[in-house]
């Protein structure tokens, strides 16, 4: 705990500065770290999120070409979750085993080139298995990058390196409307339909951006070349003590860990969370299309638009929650707006008042992000921390398959959104409210293996 001592005194009785400069050198290098990673890492994840939804504006044009109903179209676009469950946990220890650099590299590889693959979708099952593939090619990506800012990052900061990282999610959804509309106006180009240029365009990215990881990112502070010998042995110092701030805390290996009712509780909320954002995610650009006749970029701009204020809520909220030291209250809070902004969305017959619910329901989902990723490393360690931070995203996105499925099935069968919408909403109230339980039940400790 030497650089939380303000000074000491030398074996001759003079005071020291060596723990005042080595304060000053963790400080410097958080600063370099915040610098150099985190733009890099937002990179990454802007690429990620891209791939990922996408198809929700290729569908635009794919479902008329193919055929797809609402229910082929959900089915399809939740089957992606099915592979990204299901290789989440090993991918993620994996991560832990090879180190950061290469895993996070072999991942982004692997997810551009099957993204870049949905071109040749010819139907329904094609559709199913590419999106079953490219599920299981991401699968790791988000879990480890929450892992990897443990390395970098003490507990007081880590929900504003979270949420910033995070504004590349929110960003993608801002970027990606404009984008693809642009891209889907390309239909027709060497024989191509404006579909498949979005998948191929917007997967050689991530190729790209994969093998870029190989050169630049470091694995923890002891490798960052950018890094003094006193900077990076002084935020190795810190960064041990703030592990050991719990010292006194049960241990718990991976395997205790997971049958812990504090993962599985987070797991459950993280469901309902999860099913909202990826309920709407998906399928805004079709719900907003009812609303009236839009070009494919029209849209794109109109589809943009709540995520601006969801990218400003998951800064704003994460800092504040960074400042108080609070995460529940700032979370519960967050899921109550959300599903405020969502019934509201509901009940919206025009396209203004669509847009201005679905603002306050993304500023909602969004501003609940970075207290939650900041509540995991709080209790585990380790292996504990690579095996259960994988565990509650891995059965998070179980909601996230659900969400696409059920809003296909709603508007197929009752011919609107509305139905949908409100029980997304209830989803992010219920989530909310098992936050505020989960933490007066259980308290804190310390996992790690």
């Amino acid at each position: 705990m030497v650089l939380l001592a303000p000074w000491r005194r030398s074996e001759q009785g003079v005071m020291s500065t060596e723990p005042i400069h080595a304060a000053a050198c963790a400080k410097d290098a958080l600063a370099k770290a915040r610098v150099r990673l985190l733009p890099f890492l937002c990179l990454l994840y802007l690429a990620n999120y891209i791939d990922r939804i996408n198809v929700s504006f290729a569908s635009l044009q794919m479902n008329r070409e193919l055929g797809f109903t609402p229910v082929i179209f959900g089915l399809g676009a939740g089957f992606f979750f099915v592979g990204y469950v299901a290789c989440e946990i090993p991918s993620n220890l994996m991560l832990e085993r090879v180190g950061a650099r290469r895993w996070i590299a072999r991942i982004m590889i692997s997810w551009g080139i099957v993204s870049s693959a949905m071109m040749y979708t010819q139907g329904a099952k094609s559709f199913y298995i590419l999106r079953l593939i490219l599920g299981a090619a991401e699968a790791g990506f988000f879990p480890g990058v929450i892992l990897y800012l443990t390395y970098w990052f003490p507990r007081k900061e880590r929900a504003r390196a979270t949420a910033l990282f995070l504004t590349a999610n929110a960003l993608a959804n801002v970027i990606a409307g404009p984008a693809c509309g642009a891209i889907l106006g390309m239909h027709g180009v060497l024989g191509f339909s404006g579909w498949q240029w979005l998948f191929l365009l917007e997967g050689i990215p991530s190729v790209v951006l994969g093998v870029v990881v190989l050169f630049y990112l470091p694995d923890h502070p002891g490798e960052a070349k950018w890094l003094s010998d006193s900077e990076r042995e002084s935020l190795e110092v810190l960064l041990n003590c703030d592990r050991e701030r719990d010292a006194s805390s049960k241990h718990f290996r991976l395997g205790e860990a997971l049958r812990g009712g504090r993962v599985w509780v987070l797991s459950a909320s993280y469901v309902l969370m999860v099913f909202a954002l990826y309920g709407v995610s998906f399928w805004l650009p079709r719900i907003l299309k009812e609303f009236g006749t839009f070009t494919t970029l029209e849209l794109g701009f109109l589809a943009a638009f709540p995520y601006v204020w969801g990218t400003v809520a998951v800064v704003l909220v994460a800092i504040s929650s960074d400042r108080t030291g609070e995460r529940r209250w700032h979370l519960a809070l967050a899921s109550f707006a959300g599903a405020l902004g969502l019934m509201f969305a509901a009940q919206a017959r025009t396209p203004v008042v669509a847009l201005l619910a679905f603002s306050l329901g993304t500023a909602g989902v969004w501003g609940m992000i970075g207290p939650f990723w900041s509540m995991p490393p709080d209790f585990l360690r380790g292996t504990a921390a690579a095996g259960g931070i994988a565990l509650i995203n891995s059965v998070g996105h179980v909601g996230a398959f659900a969400g696409p499925v059920l809003m296909g099935y709603i508007r197929q069968f009752t011919d609107s959104f509305e139905g949908g919408l409100n029980v997304l909403a209830g989803a992010l109230a219920v989530s909310g409210i098992m936050v505020l339980l989960f933490y007066r039940a259980t308290g804190s400790g310390a996992a790690r293996d």
